[in-house]
């Protein structure tokens, strides 16, 4: 989970700077977490206090209203009866990483990404992001291979895996959808040798690069056993205290060689 985290904090600076390179500075002054980051805790505080996904969402995004929300999320968090609004975008992949972790099972991991994506994030493209990205991290944190992952992924969700990243980045442009991102954000992973590698692919490919490198970096973080300290350690001084907490309480009770 602090994979994601730290992927939404490292690309926050190139969200609406879009760079096509993988040499960037990790971290700058402007480095902060998004919207990516609240939301990813939001999602694991509500595994960890067995709280309806979107009572979570709707307290920790209440909880930080400048964090980079969308139009529509934001119309929901300010409802006095909020309800899904057939959202495909990738917001309900950007949170999830959390259920890919928590989970022992496929079939939960399934239902529970589902769940966590449907109080905003019903349309089916919206749901079917959040379970590819839920899906990918819990093969990879049990061991199975890339080819394997790509496999899995391209097959159950119909993403094209068989680009390389190469042939993307040229045309490749700012794409806040699950269908036109989550493939994108996967793809970073699988040409990764590591896991710093895998945010730098994603945020390479110059679109909605604290987002990407979130997903990718979730991924990253449970195939690679873990984030290096050099940016373990930032991320988390970066995090409020009350997400800094959550984070640190997910990894006790989840990964607890994780070293959140």
């Amino acid at each position: 989970m602090l994979g994601a985290i730290a992927g939404d904090i490292i690309g926050s600076v190139y969200e609406w700077n879009a760079i096509k390179t993988t040499i960037f500075p990790l971290f700058l002054n402007g480095s902060r977490f998004t919207d990516d980051s609240v939301l990813t805790v939001a999602v694991a505080d509500a595994i960890l206090k067995g709280e309806p996904y979107g009572a979570a969402i709707r307290r920790f995004g209440l909880r930080h209203p400048h964090a980079g929300y969308g139009g529509s999320f934001k119309q929901w968090l300010a409802s006095t009866d909020p309800q899904p609004y057939n959202s495909w975008g990738n917001g309900s992949a950007m949170r999830v990483s959390a259920v890919g972790f928590a989970y022992s099972s496929e079939e939960e991991v399934l239902l529970q990404a589902k769940l966590s994506a449907a109080c905003t994030h019903n349309h089916p493209e919206g749901i079917k992001g959040a379970q590819a990205t839920a899906l990918a991290i819990f093969l990879a944190r049990t061991g199975q291979t890339k080819e394997t992952i790509r496999g899995r992924i391209a097959g159950q969700f119909d993403y094209n895996l068989d680009r390389t990243l190469a042939q993307i980045r040229p045309d490749y442009r700012f794409d806040v959808s699950c269908q036109g991102s989550v493939p994108e954000a996967i793809l970073a992973f699988l040409e990764s040798g590591s896991y710093e590698e895998a945010v730098r692919n994603a945020i390479s490919l110059g679109g909605d690069s604290d987002t990407l490198a979130c997903i990718a970096g979730g991924i990253a973080e449970a195939f690679y056993g873990g984030v290096p300290e050099e940016i373990r350690a930032p991320a988390l001084a970066i995090l409020s205290a009350d997400l800094r907490e959550v984070v640190q309480e997910f990894y006790r009770r989840f990964i607890p060689a994780g070293g959140g």
